[in-house]
């Protein structure tokens, strides 16, 4: 005699609703991010996560924009003449140093590294085009670690790592659409269209 357990239709559904993770957008959210986001406290915590994520990018770029004595003082503002990659790619000392330093100050990187402060800062932030903020995060960040080589607190992991994980892990999980605007941007035309943009 064999003994059969049969799942409930309701469970099925559900570890099917798990299993599946397309990748084109069905309307406001995928199926994978309902299931892996779960209820409304942790869409909150995760929608609030988001935010500060994007805030500390928008703080980095105000801060070296306007010099606002944090960790630029006002002297060497961006606004004030100041090199907002100087200070950072100028004093690397690693591996890819002569790379880095040869950026150091150049006005295309200043441009560049601040667009992707304020771009990046802002998708997170507003809850849209977290696909594209993540990736331009995640090329931000890692040029961050290698400038970090060798690292002199942990061999492998730095908090660039934890940091476009983070962004990654928002992106995959749709965390824009919870006290964001990621549902109503999803629902744009030329966004259901390029699901890149999500």
């Amino acid at each position: 005699m064999s003994a059969t357990i049969e799942r409930p239709a309701s469970s099925a559904r559900s570890a099917r609703a798990v299993r599946a993770v397309p990748h084109e957008v069905t309307g406001a959210t995928t199926t994978a991010s309902l299931a892996v986001r779960g209820t409304l406290p942790t869409q909150i915590v995760l929608g609030i996560f988001r935010i500060v994520m994007g805030f500390y990018f928008v703080w980095a770029f105000l801060d070296k924009t306007f010099g606002l004595g944090f960790s630029t003082p006002s002297e060497r503002a961006w606004i004030n003449g100041g090199s907002p990659t100087a200070g950072f790619l100028g004093g690397v000392q690693g591996p890819f140093a002569s790379f880095f330093n040869g950026m150091a100050g150049a006005a295309w990187a200043d441009w560049l590294f601040m667009a992707g402060l304020l771009g990046i800062g802002l998708a997170l932030m507003l809850g849209i085009g977290m696909r594209i903020a993540a990736t331009a995060g995640t090329v931000l960040l890692g040029f961050m670690y290698l400038a970090s080589l060798p690292l002199t607190t942990n061999p492998i992991i730095d908090s660039h790592v934890v940091e476009a994980l983070a962004i990654i892990s928002l992106a995959m999980i749709g965390a824009g659409d919870t006290l964001g605007l990621g549902r109503q941007w999803k629902s744009l035309p030329l966004v259901r269209k390029n699901s890149w943009l999500v």
